[in-house]
């Protein structure tokens, strides 16, 4: 019977081994932040619900109330889900090869002469899959345990490292001109980034990113429904979610997925993501899109970070609110200021009704903001 190994060794050659012997045993693995606190690695044992478990020391245990994969399959990766239990998605050895070589034809990779760089989280798809594609293509692979800048440029300039991974923050801290390729996956990219540096657009029930600069890489299918709502059909899809006793594939029986995010095309035929289908924030009958209005208020004087949420009004329906980090704690904008540069280069619905003073904002480990977080 096919077992479910959590996997819970810090990124390194151990946990890349720890991958090769449980496939090897016929078994599928699942990553398990050891950043978790307590209660929440209870929940994510708890949901997904491991035979055994290989601690951060090495020594693997059996867990009570353990249950089976299915035959064929690899990966169990939770979902970074707020609420309740998360859910774990299963991918199966057939859609991660799909999604490695995917990558691989896309961005022209040798395997005889190129190096990956694995230096995300490990537990999230985005720093994964660089692990397994290196290990499915057989690209060689250096793993770090953590971003850390110097280290980066180190394996760049010394150890032939030729593709990464990186979220925008990280790239910010060092020299894209290193690599043949950044990845850029998380936070929204940079509108200059280099040319080198590939935005992409996936998630983990599509094993990795499956559209590079706005367009579907090769297997991959896309539609835009007339809700708006985006859907990716192909062969990196998801088994299914895997949560408690039940799996539960989450796919029309022609193999589409519903991603949950709201786009259209561009004028070229090219994929625009507007934001996720719960995002949009309805005021006085018109919709803004906070994954719009966000990269723009990072360019205002005196923010800088900030994050849009809509808050429930009488009047208005919503009103759009904006969370700054300001550059300069001593003298931080005013509304007034934000409103008005907003104003300048989108219609006065999307300019904020109300702000909120923070230090830092709250953020996942791939630096995305958790929007529900700041919600009143």
């Amino acid at each position: 019977m096919n077992q479910l190994i959590a996997l819970e060794l810090a990124a390194g050659p151990a946990f890349v081994e720890a991958i090769q012997q449980i496939w090897a045993d016929g078994d599928a693995f699942a990553p398990i932040d050891p950043r978790l606190p307590a209660a929440e690695h209870a929940y994510v044992l708890q949901s997904l619900r491991p035979a055994a478990v290989i601690a951060i020391d090495g020594e693997r245990s059996a867990l009570p109330n353990g249950r089976s994969v299915e035959p064929g399959d690899a990966l169990v990766i939770a979902t970074s889900g707020t609420t309740g239990l998360p859910k774990g998605v299963v991918h199966t050895h057939q859609s991660l090869q799909a999604s490695a070589w995917a990558t691989t034809r896309a961005l022209k990779i040798d395997p005889s002469a190129d190096h990956w760089l694995a230096c995300l989280p490990l537990a999230h798809i985005g720093g994964l899959s660089v692990v397994l594609r290196a290990l499915l293509t057989g690209t060689r692979l250096t793993v770090h345990d953590g971003f850390d800048a110097s280290a980066v440029t180190r394996a760049a300039l010394h150890e032939g490292v030729t593709r990464v991974s990186l979220v925008t923050k990280a790239l910010r801290q060092v020299d894209p001109a290193l690599f043949t390729t950044v990845l850029l996956g998380g936070a929204a990219p940079p509108a200059d980034r280099p040319a080198n540096c590939i935005a992409t657009y996936g998630m983990t029930e599509t094993g990795s990113g499956v559209v590079y600069e706005a367009q579907a890489l090769e297997g991959v299918e896309l539609r835009i429904d007339p809700e708006d709502l985006i859907w990716v059909r192909g062969p990196m899809l998801l088994r299914a979610y895997r949560v408690g006793t039940d799996d539960h594939d989450p796919k029309t029986s022609d193999g589409w997925f519903a991603t949950g995010d709201l786009g259209g095309w561009h004028d070229d035929g090219r994929l625009f993501v507007s934001g996720r289908q719960g995002d949009v924030i309805v005021t006085g009958g018109e919709k803004v899109w906070p994954a719009r209005l966000e990269p723009l208020l990072s360019q205002c004087p005196g923010v800088a970070e900030a994050a849009v949420t809509g808050r429930s009004d009488a009047h208005w329906g919503h009103i759009v609110v904006v969370h700054v980090v300001p550059s300069d704690e001593t003298h931080p904008p005013t509304l007034e200021v934000v409103r008005e540069f907003v104003k300048e280069a989108l219609p006065v619905w999307y300019a904020p009704k109300d702000m909120v003073i923070h230090q830092q904002l709250p953020k996942t480990a791939l630096g995305k903001i958790k929007h529900a977080e700041l919600r009143d």
